[in-house]
């Protein structure tokens, strides 16, 4: 039985089955149902409890649901597609729209086609496993690809990824990007050619209490998990200390790796936890790193891009794409790396000159490609053309083609 019957007039009701629920994705569907609410349109959530997401989709003018789930598949998986099922049919939507591995395996089995299906990876799940239990989640998305009208993909390194993993999806490519107005450049801001350093607004900030005025102070925000490679910026830390001994490191984020970094941590870093609003601490801050091991197209550097600031990042998947032109050269490195990563921090801290130039061209970069208003417009226009065209039958698998034809 259809999930919707069509005949029925109602308003144009977008589904959003969602986890994780913090950090960029949380970001990235608020700014979504923020600008979905203002067309008009209805939005639901439904994620699991805890986190950030509930609480700013509501206030972004969602309609949250209370979806349990765990981050990757377990014996729970049964309830967990059941429980998504009837969320999804007694909101009745036009259309489902599930963000990352998890909430795309659940929401893909429990709808089996019946509603378009927009399944964005904001990274793919195979890059954060190995061996066997990567080859199965490859094989999943093989498979799996059936019941997405669209893979969403926020870089065109993602969706070649995707591509090179054997995934014969229908594909769109669609940039993050952030609320220029929300990070204005302020407090940081670009300074004028020549000028140098200014002191950072630092007052407020405990975990910068008695830094001198001209310390560097680089900042890493990030969920504490492999994925952020917080470790490698770690072991690499040593050498920036040892070439601007007054340097500091700060550590934005909560997450399951935090006890084990404590441990890691060398002198000169510090670690400021989970924080609701990181403009403080990019107003405080001189460079931003992220040394992720994957990604789909972080946030956080073109947050930090937008407020003016320098940025240096492992060079995976949407990282060159969110660079302006030539910084490649000062702020891309490979993953798993310490000793380009602290060559590349230490370029930046022993030349203010250069920082503030990199910082001028990231915003003026940020604020000509990468307005969160062009993302959401060109979601939208995403989800109208789904809405507005007859559905393409899915190729099967080819080894259910190769039995059809015996």
């Amino acid at each position: 039985m259809p999930y919707r019957d069509r005949t029925e007039p109602s308003q144009l009701t977008i589904f959003h089955l969602v986890q994780p629920v913090e950090g960029g994705v949380a970001r990235v569907v608020t700014d979504l149902v923020r600008a979905q609410i203002a067309e008009g349109l209805r939005a639901e959530v439904a994620c699991p409890p805890g986190g950030e997401l509930a609480e700013r989709a509501a206030a972004a003018g969602a309609r949250v649901h209370t979806w349990p789930a765990g981050r990757a598949p377990g014996p729970g998986l049964p309830r967990e597609v059941w429980t998504a099922a009837r969320l999804i049919r007694r909101s009745r939507p036009h259309l489902v729209h599930a963000h990352s591995a998890k909430a795309g395996l659940v929401a893909r089995l429990a709808v089996r086609g019946r509603v378009p299906t927009v399944f964005q990876p904001h990274a793919w799940s195979f890059d954060a496993v190995e061996g066997r239990a990567a080859e199965l989640a490859r094989i999943w998305e093989r498979y799996g690809t059936r019941w997405s009208t669209r893979t969403l993909c926020v870089s065109e390194t993602e969706r070649r990824a995707g591509e090179s993993a054997g995934i014969a999806a229908r594909w769109a490519v669609i940039r993050n990007g952030v609320d220029l107005g929300h990070f204005e450049t302020g407090g940081p801001g670009p300074r004028p050619a020549g000028e140098g350093d200014r002191p950072r607004e630092r007052d407020g900030l405990p975990e910068l209490t008695g830094v001198p005025d001209e310390a560097p102070v680089v900042l890493c925000v990030g969920r504490l998990c492999r994925q952020k490679g917080q470790d490698v910026l770690l072991a690499a830390w040593p050498a920036v200390r040892a070439a601007v001994p007054g340097a500091r490191l700060v550590l934005v984020g909560d997450g399951p790796d935090r006890a084990a970094l404590t441990r890691l941590a060398p002198p000169g870093v510090r670690f400021a936890g989970a924080i609701h609003d990181i403009r403080p601490w990019l107003r405080a801050a001189d460079a931003v790193v992220l040394p992720s091991r994957w990604e789909g197209m972080a946030l956080a550097p073109l947050e930090a891009m937008a407020c003016g600031l320098p940025v240096v990042v492992t060079d995976v998947s949407g990282a060159r794409e969110s660079l302006p032109p030539g910084h490649d050269t000062h702020g891309l490195v490979p993953p798993d790396d310490p000793g380009a990563l602290a060559a590349a921090l230490t370029g930046l801290l022993t030349d203010p000159e250069l920082r503030a130039r990199l910082g001028r061209e990231a915003e003026t970069h940020m604020r000509a490609t990468c307005d969160v208003r062009q993302t959401a417009a060109a979601v939208s226009g995403l989800y109208q053309d789904l809405l507005s065209s007859p559905p393409k039958p899915a190729k099967p698998p080819k080894e259910t083609r190769k039995r059809t034809r015996r």
